[in-house]
């Protein structure tokens, strides 16, 4: 039986040496506000504390993004790490599950069938650290490395993407927010969620109030 704290511990100098050259909205700060988030959010959730904390901690330790879209080596990485550290099998196929279905262009994917409270958990505490003034910071960091243009009035954003050009997308950044960013607030699974959804949203429209009005030199 393995020591929960100390199995922490060390998932945390796992997820740190993995991420240790990410892009900086995928790096160990962006999971360690969401393992906060998440802990945050469990308080008010029937959930298994080690089955988020594991998920949330290793959510993002091979993002397909960086992977040619191979999804499957971040719950494979996982998976391996908690067979070596000889995590309860229960534990291990609940945590890849959530790995392998939390993200938004899954959600996209008509087929993804597996859901749990504790899915529901880290998937809300992932989507709060896309919206608001760092979702904002990321998305705007993310398009930099992509070397996207910030904006551009002749490209409407595509609201009905599958998963496929979802993922192929290279369309302006502030496109991004609506095909993703906005659409946030009402995809929230849990009461707290939903709430600080709310106020990171609201902050967003503002930012991009003021964006056009800069954009189109009105002020």
């Amino acid at each position: 039986m393995h020591n929960k704290s100390k199995l922490i511990a060390s998932t945390i100098a796992f997820v740190k040496q993995e991420l240790i050259d990410a892009e900086g909205g995928h790096d160990w700060f962006h999971v360690e506000r969401v393992y906060k988030n998440t802990l945050l959010i469990a308080k008010t959730e029937p959930v298994d504390i080690e089955i988020v904390s594991l998920a949330a901690l290793m959510h993002d330790i091979a993002d397909s993004k960086f992977n040619d879209g191979n999804e499957a080596i971040g719950p494979k990485k996982a998976q391996q790490f908690l067979l070596e550290n000889d995590v309860d099998s229960s534990v291990i196929e609940h945590v890849t599950q959530i790995i392998q279905n939390m993200s938004f262009k899954n959600s996209l994917d008509v087929n993804t069938a597996f859901t749990s409270k504790e899915m529901e958990v880290v998937q809300d505490a992932d989507r709060l650290d896309a919206i608001g003034a760092i979702g904002i910071a990321r998305c705007f960091n993310y398009g930099g490395y992509k070397n996207r243009a910030l904006y551009n009035p002749e490209i409407e954003p595509n609201l009905n993407m599958t998963k496929a050009q979802y993922k192929s997308s290279d369309a302006p950044t502030i496109n991004h927010f609506y095909e993703k960013l906005l659409l946030l607030k009402d995809q929230m699974n849990t009461k707290t969620g939903k709430r600080i959804a709310l106020e990171r949203h609201n902050y967003m429209e503002g930012f991009l109030k003021q964006f056009y009005a800069e954009w189109d030199g009105i002020k």
